[in-house]
């Protein structure tokens, strides 16, 4: 009995055995499929290093996900690539990271050909307009190199609400600085002007000096982002 309880054991042993196999190698497979679809040519051999298995056994592999028609071409001896488009897994970003991809893919944008082209759909697929609405910007790097030290200290109190001054041809003001933006090559700051009590748009590119005030300002309806926005053109 113990015997014939030993073979039905063994035999169980066996059956699991091979469908661990079974779903290893699948597992192995969707694992493939992962990583090739940052679009880049991968060698068998750093398949198999990655995936801790032979480079035959990753010849194997392909052979089949070729077989079953899903999207991978290659050559021994070369490596291999994906041949549909690349799926990114879900991620969050902060809004800061958003505002960086943002910037980055707006500045590639406006290189223009085929980079730019897919930079310009890939900023429309992301949503980047939502950047510009809370006052952040998302536009190329000016090509005034004068408006770039200026940039991020902007950014940065617009997100705070910290009160700027600022001199530009010679005269010096203090505003609450509300929006960035870009238009034809050149940084505008959108701020309202607590000296002259009105909006007023400063090019960064002519700015003189641009420096935080420790002091804070609250959110005004009559003196916002909104207000400036609805004014007449």
């Amino acid at each position: 009995m113990w015997k014939a309880n030993c073979h039905l054991s063994d035999r169980s042993a066996v059956i699991g055995s091979g469908m661990a196999s079974r779903s290893d190698t699948a597992a192995r497979r969707e694992a493939i499929l992962r990583l090739m679809r940052d679009g880049r040519l991968w060698r068998a051999a750093d398949l198999a290093r990655r995936l801790g298995v032979s480079e035959r056994t990753i010849w194997r592999d392909m052979e089949r996900l070729t077989a079953a028609g899903l999207p991978v071409a290659g050559v021994r001896g070369l490596g291999y690539v994906a041949t549909a488009e690349v799926a990114l897994p879900a991620m969050h970003l902060t809004a800061l990271e958003m505002e960086a991809l943002s910037t980055a893919l707006a500045s590639l944008a406006d290189t223009g050909g085929e980079l730019g082209a897919a930079a310009s759909g890939l900023l429309a697929r992301i949503g980047a307009e939502g950047a510009e609405a809370r006052g952040l910007g998302a536009a190329p790097l000016a090509r005034e190199a004068g408006a770039l030290p200026h940039l991020a200290p902007a950014r940065a109190a617009i997100r705070a609400r910290q009160v700027l001054r600022v001199t530009l041809d010679g005269e010096t003001a203090e505003v609450r600085p509300l929006r960035l933006d870009y238009w034809g090559g050149l940084w505008a700051l959108i701020a309202w002007s607590e000296t002259a009590g009105d909006f007023t748009e400063v090019p960064l590119h002519r700015v003189e000096a641009l420096a935080p005030l420790p002091r804070l300002f609250a959110e005004e309806a009559d003196k916002g982002l909104e207000a400036y926005l609805s004014r007449p053109a």
